[in-house]
């Protein structure tokens, strides 16, 4: 059998899986692991939002199939969110997709818009799906730098003076970023906008982690901004406001012309997601917002514990704006990329990080740390890599 598959070629080992087998091994061993690794929030789902989908999973209406842009109940709950949340005005029915995630979102968009050659403009390092939703639909990632402090006006820009032969027709943004946690204020997005129409480039912008900022800053929605909806669209999904990762809900809104390419691709590659689902995140939309400032609190709280138990380690690592992650530089003492010192942290101190390698060009002097551990384990975890650190002093 001919097993040169061509899609499978482009995508690398993944890196992280033999992260997730050492931790197995460790676990086996009897060993407590605490684990930063993946971006898996701990918390549960808040109670109102459980019991909307289990009174809407008695009914039985609600088991036929669906929509593959999603029910008009949860994409109404979207733009309320957009209206409340940014001041943004959304039609429901021709700017707003819901999706399986906002991977899935993503990676099909890619398919419905990039063609075989097409360049996209891809921050890097990156959350997978950025790079590797362009490689999957047959285009060619284009990279620009990202980072806490970068000018990534400037790297994009740099980015597209490089660029010889055909023009790209894309661009990614992300901010609050995964993994570096960098963020943006309006005057970059504005910037962004203006660039674009210069440049004739589509805006796929990730707002993923839209409210977990501290200290202060406040996201930006693209589409605030005057002539975005005409070339620009956006993610964000359910899954890290009101600690819903499993339940697998995400939204594209703005341009319309992206939203349907999504929205016909996703006709032919799925039939819409378990309307229970749907009908409790439209409950999540439109929660009080005390739920997710608690959540929001919930990872202010570990950050700091984290940054400042790194510190006392001897392991400076600036606390990050955003997200629910800490982008650590790996000590240049050391020696070490990104693998080597993940094991190094599994075999010497029992915590387990992602590797930056896994994120993709400029991540493997990196690990990120997921903020999924409760204080209490997060300070005796920077106590066991405090130890580690100075056993190689």
């Amino acid at each position: 059998m001919n097993d040169d598959f061509y899609r499978i070629k482009l995508l690398p080992p993944y890196v992280f899986a033999e992260v997730e087998e050492l931790k197995a091994k460790a676990r086996a061993a009897g060993r407590d692991v605490t684990d930063f690794g993946l971006g898996n929030p701990d918390q549960p789902t808040p109670p109102s939002i459980v019991d909307k989908l289990c009174l809407a999973a008695r009914d039985g209406a609600n088991h036929r199939y669906q929509p593959s842009k999603g029910i008009r109940p949860v994409r109404e709950a979207i733009a309320r969110w957009y209206a409340r949340r940014f001041g943004v005005e959304i039609d429901p029915e021709g700017e707003a997709v819901a999706t399986i995630g906002s991977k899935e979102g993503i990676g099909h968009l890619m398919l419905g818009i990039i063609g075989p050659g097409d360049r996209v403009v891809v921050p890097a390092p990156s959350y997978p799906v950025h790079i590797y939703g362009v490689l999957i639909a047959g285009g060619v990632p284009v990279y620009y730098g990202i980072g806490p402090g970068r000018d990534h006006l400037g790297e994009i820009q740099r980015a597209l003076r490089g660029v010889t032969g055909p023009r790209p027709k894309g661009l990614v943004i992300c901010f609050p970023h995964n993994p570096t946690t960098a963020v943006e204020e309006r005057p970059f997005y504005e910037k962004i906008v203006e660039l674009a129409r210069d440049e004739k480039l589509w805006v796929i912008h990730d707002l993923a982690y839209a409210d977990l900022c501290f200290d202060g800053h406040r996201s930006t929605s693209i589409l605030q901004i005057e002539g975005a909806r005409g070339l620009a669209v956006e993610f964000f999904t359910v899954s890290k406001s009101f600690n819903m990762p499993g339940w697998r809900l995400g939204f594209c809104v703005g341009n319309r012309r992206l939203c349907a390419a999504l929205a016909r691709v996703k006709t032919y590659l799925d039939y819409g997601i378990f309307a229970p689902i749907q009908i409790a995140g439209a409950e999540a939309l439109d929660s009080p917002d005390a739920v997710v400032t608690q959540v929001r609190e919930t990872y202010r709280t570990r950050r700091d514990a984290l940054c400042a138990g790194l510190a006392r380690a001897g392991w400076d690592v600036p606390p990050p704006r955003a997200t629910m992650f800490a982008w650590a530089r790996i000590p240049d003492r050391l020696g070490m990329r990104s693998m080597e010192f993940a094991r190094f942290l599994l075999d010497e101190a029992d915590v387990a990080v992602a590797p930056g390698a896994g994120f993709g060009p400029g991540g493997d002097d990196f690990v990120r740390f997921g903020l999924v551990e409760d204080v209490q384990r997060t300070e005796a975890a920077t106590v066991r890599i405090g130890r580690a650190l100075a056993s190689r002093r």
